[in-house]
Formats: C-alpha cells, sequence, structure tokens
C-alpha cells in the first residue's frame, strides 16, 4: 500500500518534504492555511550542502534561470569599509564541495519547489485550510481542518514554522521568545542604483551592536540587503513583516562607513522582521512524537547568521523521505530514525548561528580581536566544511 503522508505548512520546508516523499513513492497531501501560496520579499543564501540535494532533485535548471552564484564572499568593517577577509566561492566551491554556493529570492526558490510539486503530481495541494487539532493511534494519525474535513494519514509532517501549531502536539515546553534583535530586510533592482553600490558578491558588513549583508537575486538583476540591529521588538512580534523606512534604520548606522550609509540612504522601502527564536534542540524527542515529526523552524528555528534557514529545512525534507522509505522500518520507526539522523547538525547549526550573532555585533576589544583574526584567518574562519559537506 502506498504510504500517505500529512504535511502541514506550505513554504519551502513543506513543499521540500512533499517533493522528496513524492519522488519516493510517496502520497502527500499539504495543507496551507494561506489562500494563496506565496514568499514576501527576501533573499536566501543556499551553500553546497543545499544546492547538492535541489540538483539532486533535478531543480538545477531552475536554479541556473533564477539565482546568482558569486564568486565571493566578503567581509567589511562597516565602521571603515575595509575589507576584513574573503571567501573565494564559484569553481572553488565546486572543487571543494561538489556543489555551487547560491544566492536566490526566497519567492523564487519557493516558486521552483512549487512548480516541481505540481508537475510530480503526487501531492495534493489545499489552500486556505488550518489544522486544528491532532491525535494519533497505533495505526495513523488524524487531523481536523478548518475546512471541516478529518484526514488521515501514516504520519504527519509540522512544517509551519517557528508559531509552528503541529509542534505542541510534540512538546509543549516550546515558547519563542524574543531575541533584541531587528532584521530590515529590502530589495532593489541594481539598475536603480548608482554604480559604485551594485555588486555581484556577498558582503558582510560588521559594526558595533548591528551588522548587514547584501548580495544579488534574480538572476543578479536585483540586491538583496539585510541590516540587523539591536532594539525593542514591536507591539506584535509574532507578526514578521513590518513596514519600516530608511530613516527608522539610518538612526541605528550613525557610525557606519559612508558606503553603507549610502547604500541604506538609496533604498526606499524596507521591511522590518523582529528575530524571535528557540534554544538549540536538545535532543531526537524535540523532533518526533510516534506519528509525528517536525522540521524547518518548527522544529529548529535558525537565526540568519550562518544563512541555514531554509537549508537545514531542505536537509530535514531529504532525511524525512529517506528514513520513511527505507525498507523494514515502521512509521514510528522511521520518524524516530529521522530525528536521531538530524537532531544534533541541527543543534550544532543553532549553536554557531548564535554565535555568529555575539560576534557581528562585538564592539569594544572583542570587536578588535575579531578584526584582526578576520585579517589573519579570513578564508579559514569563513569556510564551514563540516557544513559545506553535507551532513
Amino acid at each position: 500500500m502506498q504510504k500517505k503522508i500529512l504535511v502541514v505548512g506550505g513554504g519551502i520546508g513543506g513543499l521540500a518534504t512533499a517533493l522528496a516523499c513524492g519522488a519516493r513513492g510517496m502520497g502527500v497531501q499539504l495543507i496551507e492555511k494561506k489562500p494563496l501560496f506565496s514568499e514576501v520579499g527576501a533573499g536566501i543564501q543556499l551553500s553546497p550542502n543545499v544546492v547538492r540535494l535541489l540538483e539532486g532533485w533535478g531543480l538545477g535548471p531552475g536554479l541556473d534561470a533564477l539565482a546568482c552564484f558569486p564568486p565571493l564572499l566578503q567581509v567589511r568593517s562597516a565602521e571603515s569599509a575595509a575589507l576584513l577577509g574573503q571567501l573565494a566561492l564559484g569553481a572553488r566551491a565546486v572543487q571543494r564541495y561538489g556543489a555551487r554556493y547560491a544566492t536566490i529570492a526566497r519567492a523564487d526558490l519557493h516558486q521552483l519547489l512549487l512548480t516541481a510539486v505540481e508537475a510530480q503530481g503526487t501531492t495534493q495541494l489545499m489552500l486556505n485550510n488550518a489544522m486544528l487539532h491532532a491525535s494519533q493511534d497505533s495505526n495513523a494519525v488524524q487531523i481536523n481542518s478548518t475546512d471541516g474535513h478529518q484526514r488521515r494519514s501514516n504520519v504527519l509532517i509540522g512544517a509551519d514554522g517557528l508559531w509552528s501549531n503541529v509542534r505542541d502536539f510534540v512538546r509543549s515546553d516550546a515558547q519563542p521568545t524574543f531575541t533584541g534583535h531587528l532584521a530590515y530586510r529590502a530589495m532593489v533592482p541594481q539598475a536603480g542604483l548608482p554604480q559604485a553600490l551594485r555588486s555581484e558578491v556577498v558582503t558582510a558588513w560588521l559594526g558595533p551592536r548591528f551588522h548587514a549583508v547584501q548580495y544579488p537575486v534574480h538572476g543578479g538583476q536585483w540586491l538583496n540587503v539585510v541590516v540587523i540591529v539591536e532594539g525593542p521588538a514591536p507591539d506584535d512580534r509574532a507578526h514578521w513583516d513590518h513596514e519600516a523606512t530608511a530613516l527608522d534604520l539610518s538612526t541605528h548606522l550613525k557610525e557606519a562607513a559612508t558606503p553603507l550609509q549610502d547604500l541604506v540612504a538609496a533604498i526606499k522601502t524596507w521591511r522590518l522582521w523582529p528575530l524571535n527564536g528557540l534554544p538549540p534542540v536538545r535532543g531526537p524527542q524535540e523532533l518526533a512524537f510516534g506519528r509525528i515529526a517536525l522540521m524547518g523552524d518548527a522544529a529548529h528555528p535558525m537565526l540568519p547568521y550562518l544563512a541555514q534557514g531554509a537549508g537545514m529545512a531542505i536537509e530535514d525534507a531529504a532525511s524525512l523521505a529517506e528514513s520513511l522509505s527505507t525498507p523494514g522500518l515502521g512509521d514510528v520507526a522511521a520518524l524516530e530514525h529521522y530525528a536521531h539522523t538530524r537532531w544534533r547538525r541541527n543543534a550544532r547549526v543553532q549553536v554557531r548561528a548564535q554565535r555568529n550573532g555575539e560576534i557581528f555585533h562585538a564592539s569594544g576589544v572583542q570587536r578588535w580581536g575579531r578584526d584582526v583574526a578576520m585579517r589573519v584567518l579570513g578564508q579559514r574562519l569563513l569556510d564551514v566544511p563540516w557544513l559545506y559537506a553535507g551532513g
């Protein structure tokens, strides 16, 4: 009998799960609470460990058409604009890790996955439909949803993000907390920027109590810019897409160098995203319980300081599909195998991301030490072999 998978959440993680499970012959039902599949305007970095999986799913040509493949990652002082360190990407990433390093608009990656899922034809997509309750017994898991239907399947996968409803049925001790960091996000056509502000590489600007990252998307035609500062949460911290202006942001960047200030001033429309999180995963029991499993931000929300939020969700999807299709493993055992396979790697990425956030925002003596180390050991510090080689 065909194994039936129920996925809650139609973001990048949910669609990746549907695609990976469908490719292994499973029947998937995916419910999404929004009336339309959509993603907000933001960019994503896809390191070789992720690109390798996407290419293995046949999405290489789609990436070629939509993504950028920057030749270089550079780190600069946000105060002086001086180059602190750099890491060659491009051909070096392919030679060292067997896949490219890509940057892509979140909406482009989401549409690429959605198109592949629809073409595959093994997933039933149900929009404008939210899960209300889940229960399980020795034979199946069942959910009730807002469309009035009850659905039963072999397993339930919670891919519904940081504020997950499915997570309450796996663990009840996880309430996201505000990190004290605010992300200002923007995407702008490069043709509308002064030539000096356009870029084909990934650039990270490190400053006291703030940092910024910029890189090309939409085939290089647009520039994605994220500036993360320290400040109080907005009244609705669970809503991650607030309006903002360059004036709002400029108050945080008084110590920034002229090139970074000029870039911020050239962009008129910004969105504000309060960063919330959970402690790093402590064990496999936080990823699976019986016939219910969590993946992506529902299981292990990633702060954006290692650029692995989407990447870890895509790795989760591949691992779920592999575990659920392993001969001899029952449904519950398969989810246990997935949880044991993934939790340590996810926790390690969470811890490294948190640490990066502290280093990026360092001031005083710690900032001085960071900059000296970056100048001396730049490539060694920026390369992450244990991550990019895959888990």
